[in-house]
């Protein structure tokens, strides 16, 4: 008989890519997944994984046995759903998937209410891409995702899989202090077209969020410095390198020398929270959509 906690681990596998990719989404360590692939291959008399440079990649056995994987977690997720259902309490582990700045500016107090109401609740929190977590809850990779969407790329929205609102963040333009909209009550999006800017990476929602606002306000922005993490693009800012366009949430206090401007109009990103609708029923999913709405508004959240 087949163990269910391996064909877990490559199920994970085939969703993220690699075996670090599965092990941080598992909790486990790499070798710990490693170990249990390799018991799976001695189960199934089967190769499961091969070396493909530095990484792995899942041969054609490996890739229909995760397709039956992902078919049998949800029937357990299904059985685990029902039976905590007929408790009525939120039980059980749930897993919970944030973009960085919410997982930064959110979720720390929403995981500290979870925890201290439903001590019999087991949750875990993975920072993800939030190009990838509606995805990863869709496939069954995680049971809920913090996501987000702006007014120009809307939240996909997959077959099976409900969401609820959150709040709307909004972005300030962040300038360094002596810049000449420093003093500004308010900037158009057209007055920027000779700035420096620093934002995140292409690939990135708001780095695509970025290149598409700029080009609909009629330029190119000229992007010089890129940095995944608001602090890092802080800096930056303080150096006086550039110039920014950065949510509130998670951002924390400005450093000296960086001030921030309204744009007009205000560009706003809305954040949801994302769940599988046949979990719907699930006492914690419940729980935890309620704590997150709840905690949107302290902070910051409209």
């Amino acid at each position: 008989m087949l163990d269910l906690s391996r064909l877990r681990a490559l199920h994970a596998i085939s969703v993220h890519g690699s075996v670090a990719g599965a092990a941080a989404a598992l909790g486990y360590t790499p070798s710990a997944v490693s170990q249990q692939i390799t018991k799976l291959e001695r189960e199934t008399r089967t190769t499961l994984l091969e070396r493909r440079g530095r990484g792995v990649a899942l041969t054609e056995e490996a890739l229909h046995l995760a397709a039956t994987a992902q078919q049998l977690l949800a029937i357990v997720e299904r059985a685990e759903t029902t039976l905590e259902e007929r408790r009525g309490l939120p039980t059980g582990r749930l897993s919970i998937g944030a973009f960085a700045s919410a997982a930064r500016g959110l979720l720390p107090g929403v995981l500290a209410e979870l925890e201290q109401d439903h001590p019999a609740l087991d949750v875990r929190l993975t920072e993800v891409d939030p190009h990838l977590s509606v995805d990863l809850v869709a496939k069954g990779v995680i049971d809920l995702a913090v996501a987000h969407d702006w007014d120009i790329a809307p939240l996909p929205a997959p077959e099976g899989v409900a969401q609820a609102v959150i709040g709307d963040d909004r972005c300030d333009l962040l300038v360094p202090e002596g810049h000449r909209l420093a003093g500004r009550d308010d900037v158009r999006r057209e007055e920027l077209a000779k700035e420096r800017w620093i934002c995140q990476p292409p690939g990135t929602v708001c780095h695509d969020w970025l290149v598409r606002t700029l080009r609909a306000a009629g330029y190119e922005p000229d992007i010089r410095h890129q940095a995944e993490e608001n602090h890092t693009q802080l800096a930056l800012l303080a150096a006086g390198l550039g110039v920014a366009m950065i949510p509130r949430l998670g951002r924390g206090p400005l450093p000296a020398g960086v001030v921030a401007v309204r744009l007009d109009p205000v560009p706003v990103r809305r954040l949801y929270a994302v769940w599988r609708t046949e979990a719907a029923r699930r006492p914690a999913i419940t729980a935890a959509v309620t704590a997150l709405q709840g905690r949107g508004s302290s902070v910051g959240l409209v």
